[in-house]
């Protein structure tokens, strides 16, 4: 598998696949694979109803590149990092917070009235790709809605694509 680069102008068909039903995420650049990781997506299944706490399927783009040059574990609340680095003795303070960490690809959906507008708006339901504690099991529906993701991929990631990459979440 070649080094992962930042995308440019000449590489723009740059494009992320999620799988819910295997856990996956693949990385691509035209049709190269670049990456294949294990995540985490809602442990409430598929759907893109506000409240739902379900992930959405659909056509998405990255929004937002949130965290670049922060340092690994470093801990975000409402897209802001904290100040905080995820160590096992934070997460024993706080038990039920849910770790959004290092890295946060937000997404916006692009299909009206599946994923974007009304009720079902991605982007106004705060849908990431965002890193977790290592401790956290990957091919496991767990997340609140978002996608999870180890650190250690997630940053191949967020290195290799740019806001505007499209992102395609399959329930198969």
């Amino acid at each position: 598998m070649e080094q992962l680069t930042a995308p440019t102008a000449l590489n723009r068909t740059t494009h992320i696949e999620i799988t819910i039903a295997t856990q996956q995420l693949q990385l691509w650049r035209g049709s190269q694979h670049l990456l294949t990781a294990p995540v985490s997506t809602a442990a409430n299944g598929v759907g893109e109803r506000y409240g739902s706490g379900a992930t959405p399927r659909g056509r998405h783009r990255i929004r937002a590149r949130i965290g670049d040059g922060c340092p690994l574990n470093m801990v975000f609340r409402g897209r802001r990092p904290t100040g905080e680095i995820y160590t096992p003795e934070l997460a024993a303070q706080w038990p039920q917070r849910d770790w959004i960490l290092s890295r946060i690809l937000w997404l916006g959906g692009c299909e009206s009235g599946l994923n974007r507008g009304g009720t079902v708006d991605t982007l106004r339901r705060y849908i990431y790709i965002h890193g977790t504690p290592e401790s956290e099991p990957m091919g496991v529906a767990r997340s609140h809605g978002c996608i999870r993701m180890h650190n250690g991929p997630l940053l191949q990631l967020f290195d290799a694509v740019a806001v505007g990459c499209e992102v395609v979440i399959r329930a198969e």
